[in-house]
């Protein structure tokens, strides 16, 4: 089983994306996920920035995805995408059915992360016939359904499930934390910058709740999934994935990998991981449970 880093949800500074991967390239990490997949204003990063990591990365061993925009709003996201899907030298994460019809068209392959909403074998069947070779399971989805749809889907097609981070739940046009400054979209004076982790909203009785990060949705609480490593690996699940958080990730990364070779046991791993997280841990959508409530994690 591989582990994979995915793309950034946050705005991040330029030299601390950078010095971010420097640290990726040391870590265990075998899959990375690389570009802007959430607004298109972020430009601290450049395309050539993020083939210059890449190219980084690659260098260290690891298998490198270019990651595309999940919402796409204008002409100019349009032409930025295609630039993206044009390329030979890596695979590329499609985020939306736009960039699934441009590598497709170009008869490219290309994987799907999870914002796609693909739920039966049959829709995965289809896309497997264009060029789809990975796909990354929908976090408010549960075993049960992952293991009807691996039971029937095209046994070349590789799986992954996200196993750990903030989960993304929701992208909308309009911009959260622009909106908590009283500011509009397009004048959002990228506050999105002052939060390496997102905006936190709370309850009224101060519960943390949701993430915002501008036009995203995420869950205040952390996915945690390492429980659940041995079952994933008999059903077949050949990837799992790390959504990066600005602390933590290397140590994040090096304890999934101690479980995988298991070199450390369930509790351990559990232990190493309750520090990792600003909020508490969740497992409720991998059981058919609401996704905040902790079922495993709180009988470990």
């Amino acid at each position: 089983m591989k582990i994979s880093l995915g793309p950034i949800y946050y705005y991040w500074d330029k030299q601390k994306v950078f010095d971010f991967y420097q640290g990726v390239a040391k870590s265990a990490v075998d899959i990375v996920y690389l570009g802007e997949v959430v607004c298109s204003k972020r430009r601290q990063l450049r395309l050539d920035d993020w083939l210059t990591i890449a190219q980084q990365l690659r260098h260290a061993g690891k298998e490198v995805v270019l990651s595309t925009l999940t919402l796409l709003e204008a002409d100019s996201e349009l032409k930025q995408l295609d630039k993206v899907c044009q390329t030979d030298d890596y695979l590329v994460e499609a985020n939306d059915f736009a960039a699934i019809n441009l590598r497709s068209k170009r008869n490219k392959a290309f994987v799907t992360g999870p914002s796609v909403n693909l739920y039966n074998a049959a829709s995965l069947n289809i896309l497997a016939k264009k060029g789809l070779k990975r796909w990354c399971f929908p976090v408010e989805l549960s075993q049960k359904t992952l293991a009807q749809i691996m039971a029937e889907i095209n046994p070349e097609l590789q799986t992954e499930v996200f196993v750990f981070g903030q989960m993304p739940l929701a992208f909308s046009a309009r911009c959260f934390t622009a909106r908590a400054y009283d500011l509009d979209k397009d004048d959002c004076q990228y506050k999105c910058l002052m939060y390496e982790d997102g905006l936190l909203l709370s309850t009224q009785e101060q519960q943390s709740f949701l993430t915002m990060n501008g036009i995203q949705t995420l869950s205040a609480d952390t996915f945690n999934l390492i429980t659940q490593l041995d079952q994933m690996q008999q059903m077949g699940v050949e990837v799992v994935r790390i959504s990066p958080q600005f602390s933590n990730t290397e140590k994040i990364i090096q304890t999934f990998k101690d479980r995988i070779d298991q070199s450390i046991d369930t509790d351990q791993a559990l232990d190493a991981l309750r520090s990792c997280s600003a909020y508490q841990q969740c497992d409720g959508y991998w059981f058919d449970q609401p996704g905040m409530s902790s079922i495993e994690l709180q009988q470990s």
